[in-house]
């Protein structure tokens, strides 16, 4: 039996098996890099141990280094999460050869189908080596470990060879193993994929599919189970391909077998991934299991049942990253300084939930394992210990909030220090603990954490359970919808539009989604005047000491406690008409003045009425509707989170700081990173054209190139490889000739 689990991984992954350990009783051991000293998952675990470093190469992809962990901490076994080491043989031998358990599959099945070229050839496929132009267009693939790094589409043979080296250099970066391949590019297919599970008695479940199309570089987005819209007889032959592939490589716990899906319905082998993937949870949702503590089974030795149980209902998750859309999906760092979801209905109790009828019911799992899914027993949380007895919608001790905080500030931590925030938050233990009971959060991030640049962007990823693929969609857009996320930008709103849009409605899904349909999912949200009206006035109550009683419960408490809803009137004005106030938020500039009725006007604005206004929310009537919003501010920085959306306003100065001014043809990180290579032969006085890549950064796992934005000049070259750079830091300027 086990009982101690190292998890050979951070964020969100390592909670998440941490949760099942926990509730098995298991001992959970983290380890983690000097950047992610005061991470979630080191709080969360039982022991910790430092890899020093901070990038992957010094500290999670150092296989002795985690050995030894493990042997320090006294555990009995090691889980690999995803991405690292996940795929890695060898690493798999270190971990049997010094006496610990693997949970993950035999390292023979690893080197079998890990490896993508050698996976191929196992299938009878083979890589394309003398690329011709009839070829084109072709995608570079890197050979290990998957999330979309290292690959890239190429259209032009002249492209090729730079592709293939950022390509090998991302994929040494992200996987320790550089080595790459070219296949065909299948314009406008479909990534499906089969979750299978395996024990040592000959037993394959094939999982039911997924869709994983919506994808951004390669890197998956939004996922759903069942994939829809397929026909029977494909289905039929995906898990039949999946369960084939498993049995002739002897293979053992949880794996995916994915395909590309053409525009005739046509299946194409794409690879196995030997590990647990990213989007597990919608397979969990839609099947009622916990796929950790199955595998955890399997490597105990149990076997599994005859057959999986029946799946039920629709899955969709939905992955939220620290990045903007709209200019490349450019990693974003920085403080969260909030983040949480709307609660399940009040008075439903964490950990007893009663299902709706049509729901999967909670289902004992092999050697009695428990199951995840609508349902089980606190199946919808994970990212921080659960509570006891507390009854959701109470909250800090206040009974009727209707919000908590997934992560929140962790005790002890404190939030963000001279923050102004809103609206009731906190949660037992100050972590998550649920969204309603339809919808989970899996995250390895809390309020007052920092987003750093050496690893994946991801935050948190949502996924929403319905008895149709309708009502699990509606769902998940809600949530997002109304979660708030505090911090660095973020593709929300992208990801709500994308539910909403009407091909992803429709299910016309293919992997070109993003290329086709970005601009219109990345314009500006609507509203945003009415927000910079609502921080305007918040600000305005903040500074005259204005505010709403019982902190931490929306709306205001009547004298006998209960919330009203209403914030209350600030009454501290002279009863005089006085000069208007202006305060800007980037574009928008709001004029306002104090009342005679002792609230406030709002000039220029027809057919706006404030109702009431504290420093965290304000109610305004707009066009005959009421119009509630809540206010926090961090510095320049404001959120305004409503019912029809959210919005991060920056305060614009009054006056330019002239030192603010950027050399024409500067070129700037647009993230903090570290810059891994420049041009070759790039020096001060060459020759260089407009696109031109001339500096490539890495941040978060990914390769970013920086272009030349004319052609011209290089007049100044400040980048060095290996030097860390924050986000507006001057790499080079080009000085621009005819």
């Amino acid at each position: 039996m086990i009982s101690a689990v190292l998890v050979a991984n951070r964020g969100e992954i390592a909670c998440r098996v941490f949760r099942t350990c926990r509730e098995l009783g298991i001992a959970t051991v983290a380890v983690y890099s000097d950047a992610d000293a005061d991470a979630l998952h080191v709080r969360e675990a039982d022991a910790a141990v430092r890899l020093p470093g901070a990038t992957p190469a010094e500290t999670y992809l150092r296989g002795d280094l985690i050995v030894k962990a493990a042997q320090a901490a006294g555990a009995d076994a090691v889980h690999p999460g995803y991405g690292f080491l996940s795929e890695n043989a060898e690493f798999a031998r270190e971990v049997a050869d010094a006496g610990l358990v693997w949970i993950g599959p035999p390292p023979a099945a690893i080197e079998a189908m890990a490896s993508k070229t050698r996976a191929k050839e196992l299938m009878g496929l083979a890589p394309l080596t003398d690329v011709t132009e009839s070829d084109l267009p072709v995608l570079v693939k890197a050979a290990a470990g998957g999330g979309g790094r290292g690959m890239r589409v190429v259209r032009t043979l002249e492209a090729l060879p730079g592709e293939m080296e950022a390509a090998r250099s991302e994929a040494t970066s992200a996987f320790g193993d550089g080595e790459v391949f070219v296949e065909p590019y299948i314009e406008r297919g479909r990534h499906v994929e089969v979750q299978i599970l395996a024990d040592a008695y000959g037993a394959v479940w094939a999982l039911g599919t997924r869709d994983c199309s919506l994808q951004r570089r390669h890197q998956k987005v939004i996922e759903e189970s069942p994939a829809p819209g397929l026909a029977p007889g494909l289905v039929a032959s995906l898990h039949e391909s999946a369960v084939s592939v498993a049995r002739a490589v002897g293979y053992r716990g949880a794996g995916t077998v994915e395909f590309l899906v053409d525009e005739d319905g046509r299946a194409h082998f794409l690879e196995m991934n030997t590990r647990l993937q990213v989007e597990h949870p919608v397979t969990e949702a839609v099947f009622g299991l916990d796929l950790v503590a199955l595998q955890l089974a399997v490597a105990e030795g149990e076997p599994l049942p005859p057959a999986p149980p029946a799946p039920r209902g629709h899955a969709v998750e939905a992955r939220l990253y620290a990045e903007d859309p709209a200019t490349g999906w450019t990693p974003q760092a920085g403080r969260l300084h909030a983040l949480s979801f709307p609660t399940r209905t009040p008075g439903s109790v964490s950990g007893n939930v009663a299902p709706t009828p049509g729901a999967p019911a909670l289902r004992p799992s092999a050697a009695g394992y428990g199951s995840f899914g609508p349902g089980g027993a606190g199946a919808y949380v994970f990212g921080g210990p659960a509570p006891s007895t507390a009854t959701d919608g109470q909250v800090d001790g206040a009974p009727g909030a209707t919000e908590a905080r997934a992560g929140g500030a962790a005790p002890g931590r404190g939030g963000s220090e001279g923050a102004r925030q809103a609206g009731p938050v906190g949660a037992a233990d100050g972590y998550a603990f649920g969204g309603t009971p339809w919808v989970r959060v899996d995250t390895g991030y809390a309020g007052g954490d920092v987003i750093g640049v050496h690893y994946d962007p991801m935050i948190a990823k949502v996924i929403a359970w319905g008895p149709t693929r309708e009502a699990a969609v509606r769902r998940l857009a809600h949530t997002l919808r109304r979660a708030r996320v505090h911090g660095p930008v973020t593709n929300r709103d992208l990801l709500v539009r994308s539910l909403e849009h009407p091909d992803f409605v429709a299910a016309r899904l293919d992997t070109g989604f993003y290329e086709r349909n970005l601009e219109e999912l990345t314009g500006p949200t609507p509203g945003q005047e009415h927000a910079a009206v609502a921080a305007a006035l918040a600000d305005a109550a903040a500074r005259t000491g204005g505010s709403c009683r019982g902190q931490g419960v929306r709306g205001n408490p009547s004298p006998t406690g209960e919330a009203t809803g209403v914030p209350q009137r600030i009454g501290a004005w002279r009863n005089l008409a006085s000069a208007p106030q202006v305060k800007a938020y980037g574009e928008h500039e709001v004029r306002y003045r104090p009342a005679r009725d002792g609230g406030f006007e709002v000039l220029g604005a027809p057919g706006m009425r404030v109702l009431a206004a504290t420093a965290t929310r304000v109610a305004l009537e707009i066009d005959g509707v009421v119009r509630n919003f809540d206010v926090a501010a961090y510095g320049d920085t404001v959120h305004v989170d409503s019912p029809t959306g959210a919005h991060s306003l920056t305060v614009r100065p009054r006056f330019t700081d002239p030192t603010d001014r950027a050399e024409p043809g500067s070129l700037l990180a647009p993230m903090p990173g570290t810059v891994v290579r420049v041009g070759e032969g790039l020096v001060e006085g060459a020759r260089v054209e407009q696109g031109q890549p001339l500096v490539w950064l890495e941040a978060m796992k990914m390769e970013h190139r920086i272009i030349a934005p004319v052609s011209g000049t290089l007049i100044a070259l400040h980048a060095v490889p290996g030097r860390q750079v924050e986000v507006g830091a001057l790499l080079a300027v080009v000085n621009e000739t005819a």
